[in-house]
């Protein structure tokens, strides 16, 4: 095994809500991938070299959450920058930019759907 994650799938209750979310938080595009019976957005990954990526999905089931599983977004060069943007965009940060000493630094949020989610970087 390369990595021990693939791909992953953040639930949302309001796709276009979500959506504005993480493009403004993060600086990034959430691309559209229409699904017969969910709304299905990615975030950038390298598909080309089999890169982990991602998704907001809003389906039957796809229910959001503050517990459980914690997902790490890459936070850039300096996750503080996209942290800023967290509460301008709808979130609401539950830790502050923490250092964790030799692995970078971590930070935690609640997004617009309210799930937790986490960033990461080592600046």
């Amino acid at each position: 095994m390369k990595d021990a994650i693939s791909w992953f799938e953040i639930p949302v209750k309001n796709f276009e809500r979500a959506k504005s979310f993480y493009s403004t938080m993060l600086g990034t595009e959430i691309t559209d991938h229409p699904m017969q019976n969910a709304q299905y957005g990615t975030f950038p990954y390298d598909a080309d070299n089999n890169r982990v990526g991602g998704a907001i999905i809003e389906a039957d089931g796809a229910t959001p959450s503050q517990e459980g599983v914690t997902v790490y977004l890459n936070g850039g060069d300096d996750l503080g920058i996209p942290l800023a943007r967290v509460e301008a965009a709808g979130g609401k940060i539950l830790i502050p930019k923490t250092d964790i000493g030799e692995n970078g630094f971590m930070a935690q949020f609640l997004d617009t759907e309210g799930n937790r989610i986490a960033l990461h970087s080592f600046a």
